[in-house]
Order: C-alpha cells, then structure tokens, then sequence
C-alpha cells in the first residue's frame, strides 16, 4: 500500500472542512482577536498547553 490510501483520506477531511458549516464562536474570536485577558506569564488566559521547548532556551544562551 502506498501513498494512495493516505491521500485518499487527506482529500476526504479537506473536502469536508471546506464545504461543511461549522459553528463559529465569535465571543471567542473577538477576545482572541482583541488580545482578551493575559496572564502573568503574557502568553494569554489559557494555560492548557505548555511549550514543550521552553526549557531549551535556558541551554542556547
């Protein structure tokens, strides 16, 4: 099996995000678009992912 099954299902999922409608959180979108609320460490109001490549700057300097 080559690349043909991949694709397949790649050209499936671009198909169905470009003609499906999804619901748009526009609240959401305006608070990101508008910098909304920052925390402490200025990265914005969600904290749930962390950089995994932030202790690495510590080793480049």
């Amino acid at each position: 099996m080559g690349r043909g099954r991949a694709k397949a299902k790649q050209t499936k999922v671009a198909r169905e995000l470009k003609y499906s409608s999804h619901e748009t959180d526009f609240a959401a979108l305006q608070r990101e678009l508008s910098g909304g609320e920052t925390s402490p460490n200025g990265r914005g109001g969600d904290d749930s992912h962390d950089d995994p490549y932030d202790d690495y700057d510590d080793y480049r300097r």
